[in-house]
Formats: C-alpha cells, structure tokens, sequence
C-alpha cells in the first residue's frame, strides 16, 4: 500500500502561500493540485460564467508563451495538465514523472501569475463557456442537480458553476482580466504536490517563484436562506428525474464519517438499500443512488432516482421512505461491515494515485485546517461500532428537504 506511512509536510510561505507535499514510496510521478480562491461564488451577478470563461483562458498561454508553445513546453516537461472551475476555488491540476517536476512546477505558477489572457482568447473561451451551458439541455440529470442546489443552498453557494448565457455574453476581456487578477492571490490559496518528490527542494522552488507575490482573498459569506422544498421543472421526456437533498454534517464534524457509512449502507452498490427496495424488489427505476459531500461549512447527501412516468411518484415515495427507515437507526452489523469495506476500499485504491493523494490533502487543509494520512482515516472508520452510527441516525438532523424532479408531470411530494 503505497503512500499509507508516508509523511506529509504543511508549510506557509511569508505571502500565506499553503504547500502541503507528500513524499510517496514505491512510486515514480508526480501530481499537483493548486486551488485558487476563484471560484463561481465571486463572480459578479451580472457576468455569472466568467470562471468558467477564465479557466479556458488560463490554458491559452502564460508569461512569454503563447498558447502553442505553452502546450509543447508541458509535453517537453512530460506533464499533464488540467483547469477546473468550481464554486468556491479554480482548480489547477497537472501529472508528471518525479524528475521532470521541477520543470512543470514554473509552467504552472506562470498560469496563475502570469496568463497571457490574449484578447484574440476571449471570444472562443466565451463561445465554448456558452455551448457548455447550452448542453446541459441534453443532460436531464445535471439540470435537475442543478435546479436542486440553488433552491437547498445560500446564495451564492447554489450557483451553477457554468454560469448563464446572460452573463457570459455580458463579460468583457477587461472585466475578466480584472477579475483574474483580484482573486489570484496568495493567502487563501493551497498548493498540495505528492509523489516522487523531495519535499525541501519543491518547497524552495516555489518560494522562489512566489516571493514577490502578494494579498490574500477571503470566501464570502451566505446572503439569504434558500428556499428548499418541492419543485417541478416540465419536461416532455420519456423519463422521469428525482432528487431528494437533504443536510448532513460538515466535514470537520465528528459526525462526517459516520454520515459517510451511512450512505454507503444506502448506496454502496447492488447491495445497498436503495437499490434492493426501489429497484431490485419494485422495478420502479433504472437507476437509484445516494451520494454525501462535505466542506468545512456544510454537508449535503443528493438521493436519485432515474425512471419513467408511469413509476415516478412511487419511486419517489419509497425513495423518501428508506430515507426516513435508515433514520430510525436500524442499520445490521453485516450492513455496516460491508459499508466499511467497500469505504476502506476505496481509500486504498485512491492512495495509490498520486493525483488522488494530491488532491485529498489539498481538500483535508481547505476542509479541516490539517491533513491526515490514510492510517489516521482507516483508523477512524474501523473504530466505529454499529451501536454509535445507529445512535447518530437516530439523532440526525436532515433538515428540510430539497425534492426536485423533471419530467411530463409534476408529483406529490411525500410529507416529512
């Protein structure tokens, strides 16, 4: 199990630049995630899409690289890169070979610092931003996510991270370049590397590179509370979807993993209750899952359920029903055995990607304020008792819930 006894280092730079590294044994690349404080939730009413629009622009060239030969320079260094926007931070992905690290890491800190942000970029980054937006009409699922999350969360917390059609044909190139340059900072920024590295040499790089470099960004806090509630979206499709969100705890909660074995009693695959009741035993769906996700201020579980008209409002109402029976705390010893497995599970197989590894300690500082090895969480899972997660369920606060559906038809939302 590579990377389980690994050591992982957390150091700030003077300008509050956070480099977390973790060298990993048995391994030969390397990977990078830098999160920058640039996400969906800045952006400006009037212009919502504009990190979707930037994150293009930001692969178009950086310093004295055009957008070609910022390519080649990454092909020559042997690294894949990545930009990702989302709704609290720019994500800045990239993979490598262990030695070629010390040539990718400039090419990267060029694209926060420096893009090139060419005006002759912004028209095509603004019409693929557009025609992302206009494919959600092809995507029932995601619409209906989506529609789910601005009425569960505040705002600007529920935004859709690919923005409006409005607000992307409202920016300009030098609002967006405005924009990059106000949130590209360092203090509120974290930079996490593992694999192949040496963690001394890969800290001074940076600071080299970093030093002259300066301000910080803070998140914003929530405007209003959102709405939740039933909501119906007409559709004239075939099928049916359902989305029932409901609130679960934070990720720096002591609850977070109890929460986590929860939903994996519920969803954790063919053996999971929700696809023994609403599809194995009824047939109501051809798909049905439960998912939980957490940050360090709020935690959300998503229950869906894909299926047709003429099934929609009893796939809903035993949806809502094996929601509210886990809550009685009634989860088996073989429930939660098999729920711990199949976590434990993928954590290992996670732990053995250095991009995973990269990415997970990057959230754990963002989320928790600290990292934690893999040992720590396994430890973790495997002390819970059946007695303490059906104690949780039976305390749990779910809020109010979030339904959302799309079809033909608008259903009957189950009362709670």
């Amino acid at each position: 199990m590579p990377g389980v006894r690994n050591t992982i280092n957390t150091h700030t730079t003077a300008n509050g630049l956070v480099i977390i590294t973790e060298p990993m044994s048995g391994v030969q690349s390397a990977a990078i995630r830098w999160l920058t404080p640039a996400g969906a939730v800045f952006e400006d009413i009037h212009n919502l899409g504009t990190s979707s629009v930037c994150a293009e622009m930001l692969m178009r060239g950086a310093a004295n690289l055009d957008s070609k030969a910022q390519a080649d320079a990454f092909d020559h260094a042997g690294a894949l890169r990545d930009i990702s926007n989302s709704i609290r931070y720019m994500q800045l992905s990239a993979s490598t070979i262990g030695k070629r690290i010390g040539e990718t890491i400039p090419l990267l800190v060029d694209m926060i610092r420096t893009p090139m942000m060419a005006n002759d970029s912004f028209a095509p980054s603004c019409e693929l931003a557009m025609q992302a937006i206009a494919s959600l009409a092809d995507d029932p699922q995601q619409r209906t996510a989506l529609a789910a999350r601005v009425r569960h969360l505040p705002s600007p917390y529920g935004r859709d991270t690919l923005g409006t059609i409005a607000g992307v044909e409202a920016l300009t190139h030098d609002a967006l370049t405005s924009w990059w340059n106000a949130h590209a900072k360092p203090a509120g920024s974290v930079l996490s590397i593992a694999g192949d590295i040496d963690t001394q040499s890969v800290i001074e790089q940076i600071e080299s590179l970093t030093s002259d470099w300066s301000g910080s960004v803070d998140q914003p806090e929530p405007t209003n509370e959102p709405s939740r509630g039933y909501a119906h979206i007409d559709d004239d499709s075939s099928q049916v979807q359902i989305l029932v969100v409901h609130d679960g705890p934070c990720e720096g909660h002591a609850d977070s993993m109890l929460e986590k074995l929860a939903v994996s009693v519920l969803s954790g695959g063919m053996s999971g209750r929700l696809f023994t009741e609403v599809r194995e035993k009824r047939g109501l769906c051809y798909s049905v899952s439960a998912s939980f996700r957490a940050d360090k201020d709020r935690g959300i579980v998503s229950n869906y359920v894909g299926t047709t008209p003429e099934r929609a409002q009893e796939s809903l109402d035993v949806l809502m029903a094996e929601i509210l029976r886990i809550g009685q705390g009634n989860v088996t010893d073989e429930e939660l055995t098999r729920a711990k497995t199949g976590f434990k599970s993928r954590l290992i197989f996670s732990g053995e990607s250095t991009s995973a590894r990269a990415g997970a300690i990057g959230t754990d500082y963002l989320n928790l304020g600290r990292t934690r090895t893999l040992d720590e969480i396994i430890d973790q899972i495997n002390a819970i008792e059946l007695d303490e997660l059906n104690a949780y369920l039976t305390r749990r606060a779910i809020g109010k819930p979030t339904i959302q559906t799309l079809g033909p038809d608008a259903l009957t939302p189950p009362s709670v």
